[in-house]
């Protein structure tokens, strides 16, 4: 069987929106690929049913609709090639390779269980739809910062629940379970998201832990606070919901926030700040920041 593999230039600012729009396209999966030295692409892989000229003409307009919003947008076209259906299955996981992180975790894909270091702790994630497979700079700062904020030594009575917002793939839920958080709630408003995050917690013998829920934070009941709030979203959304974290931060507690531009950085900090949240960390990874921050104690 022969598959389509669809390359197309991007930047921080609109990888998520074309990512999306792939998938909405059809695709059988999709790449972001970047790094310091190499400009942001991303790397789509279609069923040969696809009609490759439909494919690039709808990629062509998209990307000039990005250039009348005022994005900028690569002058390089974008690229399709056909693979066989062994180089589409290899150039798939060639690009979710094993990825430590922080000083204890090793995010792994399914087919590469069982030949990992044994000092680390394997979080194993399949990639897909949903975001979070800890290839991205601003999952793994916020995967970094959640180790931090753990080892800082915060007590975990039995019963209490982290918050994991925007879950997507669940790998930050699943993390938190991994390094010794008894329970959490992960909430998205993307019914495969959470479906995709049901099986990881699967993978990681810890649905048992994670309640899963279709909603947003701002449909939490009021009572509900958490001494530890993930928000691995984008700059907007976090200033949308700057008074709701506050809320949601139990007294001392820990909010992580990711998928900030680091040129956006000072944005979210300012708006959090305003809500009585206290920046203590930041990391920044392929130029994304990753902040960790705390409410005011009893």
């Amino acid at each position: 069987m022969e598959f389509w593999q669809l390359t197309v230039p991007t930047s921080p600012e609109t990888s998520d929106g074309l990512t999306n729009f792939l998938w909405e396209q059809g695709a059988l999966g999709v790449i972001e690929e970047e790094s310091p030295t190499e400009p942001p692409r991303v790397r789509a892989f279609f069923p040969a049913a696809a009609a490759s000229t439909k494919l690039a003409r709808a990629v062509a307009e998209y990307r000039a609709s990005l250039r009348v919003l005022g994005f900028s947008v690569a002058a390089a076209d974008a690229e399709i090639t056909p693979l066989l259906d062994g180089e589409w299955a290899s150039a798939w996981q060639r690009a979710f390779p094993p990825r430590e992180i922080g000083r204890r975790l090793v995010i792994v894909p399914p087919w590469e269980c069982g030949a990992q270091p044994q000092l680390r702790i394997p979080v194993v994630i399949e990639p897909g739809r949903a975001f979070g497979t800890g290839q991205h700079g601003s999952t793994e700062g916020c995967l970094a910062l959640l180790e931090d904020a753990l080892e800082a030594g915060r007590a975990w009575r039995s019963g209490t629940r982290a918050l994991d917002i925007g879950t997507g793939s669940g790998i930050l839920a699943i993390a938190a379970m991994t390094l010794g958080v008894p329970a959490a709630l992960a909430i998205d408003v993307d019914p495969d998201a959470l479906a995709a995050a049901r099986q990881n917690a699967d993978r990681n013998r810890c649905a048992d832990r994670i309640a899963f829920a279709l909603q947003g934070p701002d449909e939490l009941a009021p009572s509900e606070c958490f001494p530890l709030v993930l928000a691995n979203l984008l700059t907007h959304t976090h200033l949308a919901l700057a008074a709701c974290y506050a809320r949601l931060i139990a007294p001392g507690g820990v909010l992580v926030v990711g998928g900030i531009l680091a040129d956006e950085e000072h944005q979210v900090a300012h708006a959090l700040g305003a809500q009585g949240l206290a920046p203590r960390r930041r990391v920044v990874i392929d130029d994304w920041s990753s902040l960790l921050l705390t409410a005011a104690g009893p």
